[in-house]
């Protein structure tokens, strides 16, 4: 089984690329659990780019949900406006917004969040492995399937599910785990308009039994984002991917959870 699942990752795993240390580009200032947002010449704390967020977006929110490359320029906008003076101005008042009454709030935090994760390694841009991704690690893996009521009587769940995904992202190669993800997403996720014919025969030659791709995919859509951790895609600015690390919850507690890759 392990020739043959070589032979085809053979098909889409690119050259090996720069080496990256991930240890080494870690922008986390000691004692804090999250990174800074470098945008105009300034570091952000994620309160301090929740409200410059805020200033800007709380009467044009738009849908679909944005790009984090569209948050970003969307902050570059507003640190322009505000300045370091407005900035810390807005962010002293905005930290005391209750999320109950202003929707808004929670969502600049969990923008702000996200921008913060996008920016945990210098020299890279990352995000959280998507529920496709999870769930192509989840079928690489030794997880016997379960009835989802069965599961979720079984102590520590959560830690099985982790040890799980560590196992399956690293049976492959980064670049095919991407590539897998999509085609799972697209396939129980929901309709998608780039496959690619060859990359379809992979997807079902990889992983060829539609029982345990629909069990681990319907798995990690049903946990709840506070209660599994999903760890980092990371995108060397010198080429490739790799896995980084698993981040903390966000300010509300929960985790970001996305269908498909958010850059």
């Amino acid at each position: 089984m392990t020739t043959t699942l070589d032979a085809l990752y053979a098909h889409v795993t690119p050259p090996a690329g720069p080496v990256f240390c991930l240890a080494e580009m870690d922008r986390r200032q000691e004692g804090r659990d999250l990174p800074t947002i470098p945008v105009g010449g300034i570091e952000l704390d994620v309160n301090e780019a929740a409200a410059a967020l805020f200033e800007i977006m709380a009467d044009g929110f738009t849908y679909p949900v944005p790009s984090t490359d569209t948050l970003y320029a969307t902050l570059r906008t507003a640190v322009a406006a505000l300045g370091p003076a407005g900035i810390a101005e807005a962010s002293g008042i905005f930290a005391g917004l209750p999320e109950d009454e202003f929707p808004e709030v929670a969502t600049c935090r969990r923008f702000a969040y996200r921008l913060a994760l996008s920016f945990w390694y210098a020299g890279a841009r990352s995000r959280t492995m998507s529920i496709g991704e999870a769930g192509v690690a989840l079928y690489l893996s030794s997880l016997h399937r379960y009835r989802q009521a069965a599961f979720r009587e079984l102590p520590e769940r959560a830690l099985l599910v982790s040890r799980s995904l560590h196992e399956g992202m690293t049976a492959v190669p980064t670049e095919t785990l991407i590539r897998l993800g999509a085609l799972m997403s697209a396939e129980l996720g929901g309709p998608a308009a780039d496959r690619q014919r060859d990359a379809e025969w992979l997807y079902k030659q990889a992983l060829p039994d539609y029982h345990r791709r629909r069990f681990c995919f319907d798995l990690l859509r049903a946990i709840g984002p506070k209660a599994q951790p999903l760890p980092l895609i990371v995108r060397p600015d010198t080429g490739g991917h790799t896995i980084g690390l698993t981040p903390p919850a966000g300010p509300d507690g929960m985790r970001l959870r996305s269908m498909r890759a958010e850059w």
